[in-house]
């Protein structure tokens, strides 16, 4: 798509919501997972989308899918980027380079249960790699962080979110 059709649509919707606020309020599209065997998982989409993760092995998986932590690094950096080339059309700004890589530090004592060792990353790192013609580098600097302050990935990972567990046994 043009950047000229991301910026309509997107003044589209933005305006459509500004005058219809309750449609902006939405329930996501639910992921189901299923063991498959060890522990390979697939997850699937409403529209029969598929995600195949599976653990290393020293830690009794197979290593045939990445592993749900890198699928997570994966939504960051695809969030990010999605963003960043949305404003960017927002402004009118031609993207001749964008890449986003997104690394974590993990201690895997965690993941083990070891008490008081956090299971999840210990911290996340963004790098992007940006250009566009003629664009002043304090722009598009603006422009990252305007991006990264309005990934939905991004915010789900720097704020705390309420998840319930709703248990059915047989």
């Amino acid at each position: 798509m043009s950047a000229a059709h991301i910026r309509q649509s997107v003044e589209q919707l933005a305006k459509h919501f500004a005058d219809r606020p309750q449609d902006a309020l939405s329930q996501d599209k639910p992921a189901v997972a299923t063991l498959e065997s060890g522990l390979r998982c697939k997850a699937v989409g409403p529209k029969g989308e598929t995600l195949i993760t599976d653990m290393p092995a020293p830690i009794g998986g197979g290593g045939s899918a990445p592993t749900p932590g890198w699928y997570l690094r994966a939504a960051l950096a695809n969030c990010d980027a999605t963003m960043i080339a949305l404003r960017a059309a927002q402004l009118g700004i031609e993207l001749d380079q964008l890449e986003v890589t997104v690394g974590s530090r993990s201690d895997n004592r965690g993941l083990l249960g070891a008490e008081g060792v956090a299971a999840g990353p210990l911290d996340v790192m963004l790098s992007v790699r940006i250009a566009a013609p003629g664009v002043p580098e304090a722009t598009l600097r603006e422009l990252v962080h305007w991006a990264e302050a309005h990934s939905p990935v991004g915010d789900a990972l720097r704020r705390a979110l309420n998840v319930k567990a709703a248990i059915q046994v047989g």
